[in-house]
């Protein structure tokens, strides 16, 4: 299956980096960084959100819409460079008790999304279609410590 994907993807020209590959450009305020699994988790959500249209994508709309007061789960990339881009999200999050978790790439958040282009932030909002999915993520992404 390994084989599989890693052929599919040389056939596109874009050969896809491993979780353990894609730490190594991290910035240093990606923190909390979910795990490869919470990773996949949250992927997963986002792809079934998408699907029913409850998600946010992009700096500015997630920013709108936590300043309005909307709840979800706030997914940042830990890749995007400069960090002033979006810097202030997690300090909006914390204000208004919304969990958040950084993931290593931007380009692979995007893709979830069902876009093209890479995003460096997503806000799923909650809906009863994927409920036990959201609630797993919503549980395991509340867990993880926050940065001092």
């Amino acid at each position: 299956m390994a084989r599989e994907k890693q052929a599919a993807a040389e056939a596109e020209g874009t050969p896809e980096r491993s979780y353990r590959e894609q730490l190594d450009y991290l910035n240093p305020i990606a923190q909390p960084l979910a795990s490869r699994k919470l990773t996949r988790k949250l992927y997963k959500c986002i792809r079934k959100a998408a699907k029913h249209k409850q998600i946010r994508r992009g700096v500015k709309e997630v920013q709108k819409f936590i300043n309005k007061g909307e709840k979800g789960i706030t997914v940042l990339a830990g890749d995007t460079l400069p960090i002033d881009v979006y810097c202030h999200i997690p300090i909006m999050c914390e204000d208004r008790s919304l969990p958040y978790a950084y993931v290593p790439s931007k380009s692979d958040l995007g893709a979830a999304a069902g876009s093209k282009r890479p995003t460096c932030v997503i806000m799923i909002k909650p809906h009863e279609e994927y409920q036990e999915t959201y609630d797993e993520c919503l549980e395991e992404v509340g867990a993880l410590p926050l940065p001092l």
